[in-house]
């Protein structure tokens, strides 16, 4: 059993992998800003004989982030960079706040935590670092600069830290998967419906799922199974990598 910590795992994806990884026998820790539904997803693992907690964590906040890890109960085998948030809209017309505010969740939050949690990875002589990337992490879309910026950083920061701990058996690799039914993507549908002035419906078949050529949606289970597989044995000498879950998109 590993101790696995996911941020942004009170919905979404960060949830899903949580379900997923606490069924296999792991123990979950269930990270969020709201701190209640975080609360509510640890419990149901619990009700189904997992094994979880949950924490209030603000990925922004080096406080939170401290306080946080000496809240749990036993130190992170485990990361999972999940936190995120998305926001469209043309550049001339993105509010510099909000810009800035995503790449601190989804770049800078990712390099705050991972920080806090080496020293004792190194200590104990394991570690291994999941950062859920996306399909923005490889190629663009217009109306999202700050959130395609932040996912390309990603890469190029899982990199460096593949470098920085290759001394130990400590591993960082990023997961980018094209699109995943999730409340965030829902509420996507609707914003680029109003910012390029099409359907909803032609949101998810044009825009969503055409430039893949399996035309489907990318399920917990997938993302869940291939960070099973990065925090095995087998997987021991892979980091540094980006494994693309994208039905065929980026082979184009």
């Amino acid at each position: 059993m590993r101790s696995i910590l996911v941020t942004g795992a009170a919905s979404g994806i960060g949830a899903g992998i949580a379900r997923e990884l606490a069924d296999a026998g792991h123990h979950l820790v269930i990270s969020d800003l709201d701190h209640a539904a975080a609360v509510a997803v640890a419990a149901a693992i619990r009700d189904t004989g997992g094994s979880a907690e949950a924490v209030a964590l603000d990925v922004t906040c080096d406080d939170s982030v401290a306080d946080a890890l000496a809240a749990i109960s036993r130190p992170v085998d485990v990361l999972v960079n999940n936190a995120g948030l998305q926001h469209v809209s043309p550049l001339e017309e993105f509010p510099p706040a909000k810009w800035d505010f995503l790449v601190q969740v989804m770049l800078v939050g990712v390099a705050r935590l991972t920080r806090a949690v080496l020293p004792g990875m190194r200590e104990r002589g394991f570690g291994r670092i999941v950062n859920i990337g996306s399909i923005h992490a490889l190629v663009a879309s217009p109306y999202k600069s700050a959130y395609v910026a932040a996912k390309h950083g990603l890469v190029g920061f899982s990199k460096v830290m593949a470098l920085e701990t290759a001394d130990a058996d400590i591993t960082i690799n990023t997961i980018c998967p094209s699109y995943v039914k999730t409340p965030l993507v829902d509420r996507q549908i609707a914003d680029q419906a109003r910012t390029r002035g099409i359907s909803e419906s032609d949101v998810v078949s044009q825009v969503m799922l055409k430039p893949m050529p399996k035309g489907v949606f990318i399920g917990y289970d997938e993302l869940a199974g291939t960070t099973a597989f990065l925090i095995s044995p087998a997987a021991r000498n892979i980091t540094g990598q980006t494994l693309v879950l994208d039905g065929g998109w980026t082979v184009q």
